[in-house]
């Protein structure tokens, strides 16, 4: 009996394994094929999971089946092919949502003959910066990714060099150190940085401190040096004679020197969607660092969708160099929105600054600004300027479709700020299509006499051979259109040959949404659209004609509309810009 018993036993469970690893077609004298054993998941990235098992001998390939969540139904991913010999496959499974838990499973397939699937194994592709967090205290001397699952916590003034080239992926968090004084990022001539975020998943620089407590200089800054020429001789990044270290020592403060260079169409990588924050820290005072520096950058390089957020000196920072940049933000900056010097030649399109207060900076992080302007565009200054403000190359650039509007109060504009767009030291560049608003004492400035005189010095600047004019502008809320007095010299257009319009109203009324003077924005409270009634949103000039048509060429166009949004386009600053004070 016992025997007829484990016959019986050993019957029904052959049976139950042919039933449970039958053929598709339900053919008795199919072979029995067993689903892969040993399925295991893991997560590799923010997008990415590997899948392995155990292959069996005899076996053709092996469909992989995937479902999102804890109750998602499976499809197909993949179908491998088996290995010769059995072993462990490995399939990794690509382009996934972030923070996402998928459920696998596994089908062998022999002929016309599949397997039972396999049990069910799971993983969650990690969060943003939800792996580890990875200290940088030394130079990047080789080609070096940053993955988005790490955070990356810079130590110190960390050069990217040798000619090596940083890429960053989407998403990906970099915090300036709190604790050690000016820990910035520069990425030095013959380096490059590939940043390239999406607009829901921006690359962030930002302070290491936690949101609430940030303030402005917090850490250093984002700096760029290239190989294009600039019209100065002999000069270093701004924190010039605040270098401690001698030679290169890797994550000090040496020397970097950006004049000296010989091609304007240098390629030093690509930034898109990319945001800095709380950045300016000073390593002595009126050294201050930038939110982004570019430095002798040049044309080859591709710069859009870049936001400065709360930094304590410049939000973007031109010196010379001739690239250009698209779709830019700067929200409440220490010092100017956007200052262009030292014969910067880029053409800039669609930007915006906002500033509605004075951000108080970290304590010893440096000085706020004695005069913050929406633009500040300068020719030469300084040493190392061969004739004064007439050194050639000029500041010539284009600088097309800008949003400017300040806080509208003198309080906040320091002893000398508050003006919409200071042009002076022979600086000359073409401005269309903007809007200038709430600026406390002027919305233009156009100083002394060289630089009156890019402009052929007449109050109608003849575009045919002019360098330097302003063109369709829509004026709210300025305390006058050009400032006037003062010991500078100062000179005005004429506001109607050159369609520099004085609207009345509010400037709250132009866009979509924005709050009203002296109210505190949020990111949800700024939408920079004009509305069809808007007069931004028409009175632009289309059609480029002269001197100006040749400087833009094809990277600007002319538009109906003024400022940086167009009325019936997309809202290209939503989803990866933001608002904080801290």
């Amino acid at each position: 009996m016992s025997g007829f018993s484990r016959s019986m036993a050993t019957g029904l469970l052959l049976s139950t394994l042919a039933l449970a690893a039958c053929s598709s077609d339900d053919d008795p004298a199919a072979p029995v094929i067993l689903p892969p054993l040993g399925v295991t998941t893991a997560p590799t990235s923010v997008s990415s999971i590997r899948v392995t098992f155990n292959s069996v001998a005899g076996d053709n390939s092996y469909e992989i089946e995937r479902a999102e969540g804890a109750a998602g139904s499976f499809a197909p991913a993949t179908t491998v092919a088996a290995p010769a010999t059995a072993g462990t496959v490995t399939y990794d499974d690509t382009n996934l949502k972030v923070s996402t838990l998928y459920r696998y499973r596994i089908t062998a397939v022999r002929g016309t003959s599949r397997s039972q699937p396999s049990s069910e194994a799971s993983a969650t592709t990690f969060a943003f910066g939800g792996n580890q967090t990875i200290d940088v205290t030394t130079d990047i001397t080789t080609n070096t990714t940053w993955k988005a699952e790490n955070t990356y916590v810079l130590k110190g003034f960390i050069h990217v060099a040798n000619g090596a080239t940083l890429t960053i992926e989407p998403g990906t968090t970099v915090k300036g150190d709190f604790n050690t004084l000016g820990a910035s990022l520069f990425i030095l001539r013959g380096a490059k940085i590939n940043a390239v975020g999406r607009a829901d998943a921006p690359i962030v620089f930002t302070s290491s401190r936690a949101a609430g407590q940030r303030q402005p200089g917090d850490w250093g800054g984002l700096v760029i040096v290239g190989n294009a020429t600039i019209n100065r001789s002999g000069v270093e990044i701004e924190i010039e004679g605040t270098n401690t270290a001698s030679g290169t020592t890797s994550g000090t403060n040496y020397k970097v020197v950006y004049s000296g260079g010989t091609t304007d169409t240098d390629n030093s990588g690509e930034m898109r969607y990319v945001r800095v924050e709380f950045a300016g820290f000073a390593p002595s005072i009126n050294n201050e660092l930038n939110s982004f520096t570019f430095a002798a950058v040049g044309s080859g390089t591709k710069l859009s969708f870049l936001q400065s957020l709360a930094g304590l000196d410049d939000a973007f920072e031109f010196f010379g160099g001739t690239v250009d940049a698209t779709n830019l933000v700067s929200y409440e900056s220490g010092d100017d929105h956007f200052d262009m010097s030292e014969g910067y030649r880029g053409r800039l399109q669609h930007i915006i600054a906002l500033q509605t207060t004075q951000l108080a900076p970290r304590t010893s992080a440096g000085s706020a600004s004695t005069d913050p302007q929406g633009i500040e565009n300068d020719g030469c200054n300084g040493a190392g300027c061969t004739n004064g403000f007439n050194t050639a190359p000029f500041t010539i650039p284009v600088v097309a479709n800008f949003t400017l509007v300040g806080t509208g109060d003198i309080a906040s504009s320091a002893s000398a700020g508050g003006v919409g767009m200071m042009l002076r030291r022979g600086t000359g560049g073409y401005y269309v299509n903007g809007v200038v608003s709430r600026w406390a004492r002027a919305a233009f400035s156009v100083r002394d006499g060289d630089t009156y005189v890019r402009a052929g010095s007449t109050a109608i600047p003849n575009l045919a051979t002019a360098d330097f004019a302003l063109r369709n502008i829509l004026l709210t809320e300025n305390a006058a259109a050009f400032q006037t007095g003062g010991s500078a010299t100062q000179n005005t257009f004429d506001v109607t040959g050159n369609a520099l319009e004085a609207a009345t109203g509010a400037t709250s009324a132009l866009f979509t949404a924005l709050p009203a003077s002296g109210a505190t924005p949020t990111t949800a409270t700024l939408d920079w659209t004009p509305p069809s009634a808007s007069p931004a949103a028409t009175g632009g000039l289309t059609t480029f004609a002269g001197k100006l048509a040749t400087a833009a060429g094809t990277v600007v166009t002319g538009t109906a509309y003024r400022g940086a949004a167009n009325p019936a386009g997309t809202k290209w600053w939503q989803g990866w810009t933001t608002y904080a004070r801290n």
